[in-house]
């Protein structure tokens, strides 16, 4: 298991304890809501005893399916919160890479992006300055693989990690944040399997 799968797994182990807390609490709040209903309704049932059963009955449901609305909201809610935290934490993962996982992410993201086409990559200060050895030669050979070239620019971009390649004064937004917000649903989706399934 390499050291991402590892962080990725206890960051959803993390997540199942703090999901199963949230729901807890949630489902707690809610069954506190629909008993409280109950006992309202309950106490009216008894005071408008004069008043026709089927009608007393019937608040007593339209009550009860209130309850159970705000139940569900509740534990969606709290569900939303979860996964919002996990796609953080995973995000904040990526940001605290070592050197060399971090540019063999940058190695497999160049490998699925370059174009066959001339173009300039941009990394920002951080990653200029920690570049690693031969790397400019690297994304070279990644881009002819493919048919194009890149030219490294000695300039940063205002980015926190990733890189930002251009073609034909068209940029191509490869930055993890850029990457996260595009696959945002597909990344919801596998973890709400993940931790609810």
């Amino acid at each position: 298991m390499t050291g991402l799968e590892k962080m990725v797994s206890q960051i959803v182990d993390e997540a199942k304890a703090e999901a199963e807390s949230r729901l807890n609490t949630a489902r707690e709040e809610a069954d506190k809501i629909v008993s409280e209903a109950k006992a309202e309704a309950d106490k009216l049932l008894e005071q408008k005893s004069e008043q026709s059963e089927t009608s007393a009955a019937n608040y007593l449901e339209r009550i009860k399916s209130s309850a159970d609305l705000q139940r569900r909201t509740l534990i969606l809610q709290a569900k939303q919160e979860v996964i919002a935290s996990v796609l953080e934490k995973a995000y904040a993962s990526l940001n605290t890479m070592d050197e060399e996982a971090y540019f063999a992410m940058i190695r497999k993201m160049l490998e699925k992006f370059t174009l066959a086409e001339s173009g300039e990559i941009y990394f920002s200060a951080a990653d200029l300055k920690r570049l690693p050895a031969g790397f400019e030669k690297e994304i070279s050979a990644i881009a002819a693989k493919k048919g194009g070239s890149l030219t490294l620019q000695k300039e940063s971009k205002g980015i926190e990690n990733g890189f930002i390649l251009v073609y034909g004064g068209i940029e191509e937004n490869c930055t993890f944040r850029a990457l996260f917000n595009t696959q945002r649903d597909v990344l919801q989706d596998r973890i709400h399997q993940e931790l609810f399934a």
